[in-house]
Formats: structure tokens, sequence, C-alpha cells
């Protein structure tokens, strides 16, 4: 299965998760079948690219994707490009994904993304 983080830059399981998806550099993904992980620059249509990022994604074959937040409209354009998004990822790469192992991580397509946002309240 290839589980995508998006990330700030290059440095594969060290990388830093970026919380703000739409302006994540890079997207991190592992596969968790063979260990292997490889980064591919974000070149969706937010940074001049054509495809928008659950396109971008599928088409790498990317079936999970871990986040630090995601708007409601995101979450169902990944859902349906049939990957599942999960919330509440941060630090390095190699901790968003021992969070997500471990059942730590929100699964934003299980919970209404938008009314939810008392216990994740990031104040900007």
């Amino acid at each position: 299965m290839k589980v995508c983080i998006p990330t700030r830059d290059n440095n594969g399981m060290e990388g830093a998760v970026e919380q703000h998806f739409g302006k994540a550099p890079t997207y991190t993904i592992l596969d968790t079948d063979s260990g292997e992980v490889f980064v591919i620059p974000n070149t969706s249509d937010h940074m001049g690219g054509v495809d928008l990022p659950p396109e971008l994604l599928r088409k790498n074959g990317v079936e999970i994707m871990l986040c630090g937040g995601l708007g409601y409209k995101a979450v169902k354009m990944f859902e349906s490009c049939g990957i599942d998004v999960f919330v509440g990822a941060g630090g390095k790469v190699q901790d968003a994904i021992e969070a997500w192992k471990a059942g730590q991580l929100h699964n934003a397509s299980a919970e209404n993304t938008c009314a939810e946002h008392d216990h994740h309240d990031h104040h900007h």
C-alpha cells in the first residue's frame, strides 16, 4: 500500500510534514509493502502544473494520505480519487507514519471535517 505525506523537502522519512497541504513543495510516498520511499515534486495546479493533487497522487498509486489537516472539499476530492485521508500528522514523515500505524490519526473521510474544528483548533 502506498501512503503519501505532503512535505517541505525531499529528506524521505526524515522530511518535515508540511501543514498546509496545497503549499507542500514535495510529496513523500512510502510503499508499506516494500519499505521503499520516494519523493515527488508537487506539480499540481497550485504550483503551475496541470493535475489537481489527488489526480497527481492517484497516478502514483497512492491509497492513503496523511496530513495536518484538510478542508472538506479537498477530502471529498481525494475520496473521489479513491484516496483515504487521515489528519493530525505532524513532525517528520516517520512520526506521521508511526502515528498512523498506531491509530492516532483521524480518518477525515469518516468524520465531517467542516463541523469538527474544535478538537484541532489551530489559531493562525
